[in-house]
């Protein structure tokens, strides 16, 4: 008993990596920043939206790394050749658009984090962007990987700065396994802040990292029952952390009505009287470690993303030399990325902040669509296309993603 179990732990650890890197990364410098507005503006009463949105996490993320163990592709090469070079090239091109907005927001991150602790943005952009371009031009993907996930478990000073808040767990609790009374659905607010939970939770460029990530890594389809626990486990580790930042601003910000906060960083200063120097700290450093996580990860997704679609050389195990344009594309957008945060001013900072959002909302239906058109072709996946109770419950949270996600871009159009 103790040999088989021993044998299925050290094959789950051999497979640990891409879906726990990708689910992790979403708990971005947006992610933060949303989760820490639901909970200082509406306390507990958003708790309830955790578990359904940990569900279609796991629908989502669980087909890509199935697509990628059975196919050996990445997401964006199957769409060229299921769907043609035409439309592929147009979904790079949008794709990089949405991308390089969502890496200028993890520089406001690292920005706003750094600032805390009275540290220029024009001394932190430059090192952190220097830093994570060498993290992967002089790395391979195993020693890349390894940084990732530390990185990703980095994300546990969140638990105790929720713990150190100090929240009524009774309450919180509660509040997770039960819906809110029916006044708030009346609250239009109310109703744009649980729509952003969702669609910060799944965006469309983690579909095809993680995607790119099963392929490099090589996992096998024997190997797919681990691979699979890796990207349930992820999903569910990166909305527990999602969850003790709502309970940690329920506890303070809104406690002592301090719900106004314009990005990320403010939740940490505003917690720092309220709950303590540490809470404050582990806050802060969680913000700076998440958003220079993601400032690696989203330009490695869209360099990999995009060279895949095109059919050109991609991977960091490759050298700059067989692979330039992977690695042009990732050092521009990190250049890019980190000059915007220095020259534009930080009143117009949030404003690129909220249009990522909005961006990744338009392109989130699009990917989703792609997705299970895809996975349900028995010429593609043969056994492993979804079986027909996974095929309804994915429709179904594709459906409601795609639904929310439209409310949600309606929501932000004038007049409304």
């Amino acid at each position: 008993m103790w040999k088989r179990w021993r044998i299925r732990i050290l094959l789950f650890l051999a497979v640990l990596g891409p879906g726990f890197i990708t689910a992790n990364v979403d708990n971005d410098s947006g992610g933060i920043f949303t989760y820490s507005q639901a909970g200082a503006q509406y306390g507990y009463t958003l708790l309830w939206i955790m578990l359904p949105v940990t569900l279609a996490l796991v629908v989502v993320q669980e087909m890509c790394g199935r697509m990628g163990v059975v196919t050996g592709k990445g997401l964006s090469d199957l769409i060229r050749e299921e769907f043609g070079l035409r439309l592929t090239f147009v979904l790079m091109v949008l794709l990089v658009i949405v991308n390089y907005t969502n890496v200028v927001t993890e520089f406001i991150g690292i920005a706003g984090s750094l600032h805390l602790f009275h540290v220029s943005k024009f001394i932190s952009v430059p090192i952190c962007a220097a830093l994570v371009w060498a993290l992967v031009l002089r790395g391979d993907y195993k020693s890349t990987e390894k940084i990732f996930l530390v990185a990703s478990l980095v994300y546990i000073a969140y638990i105790f700065a929720g713990v150190l808040s100090h929240p009524n767990w009774h309450d919180a609790l509660m509040a997770t396994v039960t819906m809110p009374p029916r006044s708030v659905w009346r609250d239009k607010t109310y109703m744009y802040m649980a729509i952003g939970v969702v669609g910060t939770t799944i965006a469309p460029w983690m579909q095809f990292y993680l995607q790119s990530s099963v392929v490099e890594k090589g996992i096998a389809v024997k190997d797919y029952p681990a691979s699979r626990l890796d990207v349930i486990v992820g999903c569910f580790f990166t909305d527990l952390i999602a969850w003790f930042i709502v309970v940690a601003c329920a506890a303070t910000l809104f406690v002592h009505g301090m719900g106004a906060i314009q990005v990320a960083a403010d939740a940490a200063e505003a917690m720092r009287p309220l709950a303590g120097d540490y809470a404050f700290l582990l806050f802060a450093f969680g913000l700076f470690n998440a958003s220079l996580f993601a400032a690696s990860i989203l330009p490695l997704s869209t360099a990999y993303t995009v060279c895949e679609g095109l059919g050109l050389e991609s991977g960091v195990d490759k050298s700059f030399r067989e692979a330039p344009f992977f690695y042009w594309l990732y050092t521009a957008l990190i250049i890019g990325g980190g000059a915007t945060v220095l020259l534009l001013p930080n009143s117009q900072l949030v404003n690129v902040a909220i249009l990522s959002q909005v961006l990744n909302g338009v392109l989130l239906p699009v990917i989703i669509i792609l997705m299970l058109l895809l996975i349900n072709r028995s010429d593609l996946m043969g056994a492993y296309k979804n079986s027909r109770f996974w095929n309804i419950v994915a429709w179904v949270t594709s459906i409601l993603v795609i639904g929310m996600t439209m409310a949600m871009l309606w929501g932000m159009l004038p007049g409304h």
